[in-house]
């Protein structure tokens, strides 16, 4: 099996996982991810996470030239300005789960900083989660808005509609996008009670000892 072809079945079998634990439904959600020549592999348009076909895949050039495969997803500008504002960034992936949109739409979420500090893990993973308002589904006025955070933001939710986390290979975002969504259930569940957090030096710590982009 070449590394294309790998790669294609990695991300199905990802994808599959997601649908199938619930974390995006019907035909919500997409992913990419960087091949070796430095095009994209990215799910198509319309397409269900529990049914996707590897050979049907919409591959780009690295030119960014649709070049084979299916009509890609229509969150194509989301994509593209996390590959340009990130050249670390190996992958994307975009899901609608449900906790994270949840805590999207409370009034009293921060949008600098939308997840309570509650497990080393998020933290980690994702650094500080940035809430971006609500766009149209697939406006490419989302892409202008992850260019305007200059690349210093590896996670991101788009209120009302789900979270957008870019990585340095597939299955880094994967485990990362999951851990929003924990953090986002967590937060619901213990919303409204004296829940004990992590510390400021607690935090500081984290963010020295994994190398954590925290500003």
């Amino acid at each position: 099996m070449t590394n294309d072809s790998k790669l294609r079945e990695d991300i199905c079998f990802w994808a599959r996982s997601m649908f199938d634990r619930g974390l995006t439904g019907g035909a919500s959600g997409n992913i990419s991810a960087r091949t070796e020549d430095g095009g994209l592999l990215v799910t198509p348009t319309g397409s269900s996470f529990g049914r996707l076909d590897p050979a049907r895949l919409s591959r780009f050039d690295a030119q960014g030239r649709h070049v084979d495969g299916d009509k890609p997803t229509k969150e194509m500008p989301l994509h593209s300005a996390f590959y340009e504002t990130r050249k670390s960034a190996g992958a994307v992936v975009h899901l609608h789960s449900t906790h994270s949109v949840a805590v999207s739409m409370l009034p009293e979420t921060d949008p600098d900083n939308m997840l309570r500090p509650l497990t080393a893990y998020s933290i980690m993973r994702l650094g500080k989660v940035k809430l971006l308002p609500y766009f149209r589904p697939g406006d490419a006025a989302m892409g202008d808005a992850v260019r305007g955070l200059a690349g210093k933001r590896s996670a991101v939710v788009l209120a009302n509609h789900g979270p957008v986390v870019a990585s340095k290979n597939l299955e880094a975002a994967i485990f990362a996008i999951e851990e929003l969504e924990e953090t986002a259930k967590l937060t619901l569940l213990l919303r409204g009670s004296d829940a004990v957090e992590l510390t400021d030096a607690q935090i500081a710590d984290v963010v020295k000892t994994f190398e954590v982009d925290w500003d």
